[in-house]
């Protein structure tokens, strides 16, 4: 059961990064500037971070089966419309109820986990979940990279279709529910806010990287996002004395939960800065195509995700500490060797540094989700999933948000120095990557505050 609730969240979350190769070729079919063309991942994650704080509620109302109908079938109808997507806006308006579907799906898989696995199997179930969660958007671009070289951007949504449809059929077949829908109220005033506030978060993060015209209404954007989150979380402080809270905060005061939360936020803020970095540096600085771009890549995912497992049971036998710190540290040091970009650097040094990058990213990942979840009790695991993959989606728009907007204001400091333009934005990567190394560092003093394990009550062990 566990196993086709993994395959179906892979298959939904590949779809995250799968465009992310395709936008030369989407500006040149549907006749579209990069700005407009980027929206296909950017609306992607806007989504996710204005459902995904929905799902803790939505997901105590429905069965299992009625939560993974519902996400499958709206993950379908949207792939199906983005196939046939005429104009431009069809295809937006296909990739957000794609997103809407996937929204759902990782919350479930998370909860239905923590509910069916005994504690001490977690971790190796976990390895398997990491692989999903982690994995897929790692993939993302090498599969797409594949698909492209055999003809247009559509035939990415034409692949993906009767795979999650068979997915989608054996799931309904197998699955089974689990624990009993609960019925509650769901906040009006704060499904609002939260829509709002992180979608509005991240869209004001994700205009950044568009140049220096759009920085006064991005700031202002961001600045209202924050501000409506500030008002969303007094309002559900007050609902937790009075009503049902549409996510409960205080997942929170679980300190195990908090510090792994801290630390999954930057690991992904530098996943995702890097992952928008390399391929910018590889096919506009070193002239390699999409599909080369893919495969020098691929080696670092799939690392990721052949040791999630082997990760997961060494976490079941060791605890966190062993894995969380020495992942920190790689992650670091990885970090450390991007700074050195150059127009000479070995491609085998890329390689080198981008897989050292992914396995330090797999032995963080899975312990940190493991612990994190673990440390709270039973009914706030919907909410300790809701408030994860939110502050996720935020911490990847961050990350994307923070390098592009470091690297392009570098560089068009540098031009306007009178320095070329490929050289101006070496220099720029170069900055970014540094910026991401220096957040990272932080990752090493969280992992050392960590506990190794924590016991069902959600009360933390002596190491």
């Amino acid at each position: 059961m566990v196993r086709l609730l993994v395959l179906a969240t892979f298959v939904v979350i590949l779809n995250e990064t799968l465009m992310i190769n395709a936008i030369p070729r989407l500006m040149e079919s549907m006749n579209v500037t990069e700005q407009a063309a980027q929206w296909v991942s950017t609306a992607f994650m806007l989504t996710m971070a204005a459902v995904i704080p929905v799902t803790g509620w939505f997901l105590q109302r429905v069965t299992t089966r009625q939560g993974y109908t519902i996400a499958m079938g709206v993950f379908l109808a949207g792939t199906a419309l983005c196939a046939v997507a005429p104009t431009f806006t069809i295809l937006l308006l296909g990739r957000i109820v794609q997103a809407a579907g996937t929204a759902v799906m990782m919350p479930l898989l998370m909860t239905t986990l923590m509910t069916v696995v005994p504690e001490q199997d977690r971790g190796r179930v976990m390895g398997n979940v990491t692989l999903a969660i982690s994995v897929a958007p790692a993939l993302g671009p090498a599969i797409s990279g594949l698909i492209l070289q055999f003809g247009s951007w559509r035939l990415l949504f034409v692949a993906v279709l009767p795979i999650a449809g068979a997915v989608t059929y054996f799931g309904l077949r197998h699955l089974r529910n689990i624990g009993e829908p609960q019925v509650s109220t769901l906040d009006w005033a704060s499904a609002a806010m939260a829509t709002l506030g992180f979608g509005g978060l991240v869209y004001g993060l994700s205009l950044f990287g568009e140049g220096e015209s759009n920085l006064g209404p991005s700031i202002g954007i961001v600045v209202a996002g924050a501000a409506t989150i500030a008002f969303f979380v007094l309002r559900q402080l007050k609902l937790q004395r009075t009503g049902a809270p549409l996510m409960d905060l205080r997942t929170l005061t679980h300190r195990t939960f908090a510090l792994s939360l801290a630390l999954m936020c930057i690991a992904f803020l530098a996943m995702m800065g890097s992952m928008i970095l390399l391929p910018l540096y590889l096919q506009n600085l070193r002239g390699l195509t999409p599909l080369q771009t893919g495969l020098l890549l691929m080696p670092g995912g799939l690392a990721m995700g052949l040791l999630g497992p082997t990760v997961g049971r060494l976490y079941d036998r060791l605890g966190s500490r062993p894995l969380v710190l020495p992942g920190s540290i790689g992650i670091v040091a990885s970090l450390a060797g991007f700074t050195q970009v150059s127009m000479t650097m070995p491609y085998w040094q890329v390689l080198a540094l981008h897989a050292l990058l992914m396995i330090s990213l797999a032995a963080t990942f899975t312990p940190i989700f493991t612990l994190g979840m673990g440390a709270l009790p039973p009914n706030m695991y919907p909410h300790g999933s809701s408030i994860l993959g939110t502050l996720q989606q935020v911490a990847a728009a961050l990350g994307t948000a923070l390098v592009v907007t470091v690297m392009s204001a570098r560089a068009g400091h540098l031009v306007a120095e009178g320095a070329t333009a490929a050289s101006a934005q070496l220099s720029g990567m170069k900055v970014a990557f540094v910026i991401a190394t220096v957040l990272a560092a932080a990752t090493i003093v969280v992992a050392a505050l960590l506990p190794s394990r924590t016991t069902t009550s959600g009360e933390v062990m002596a190491h």
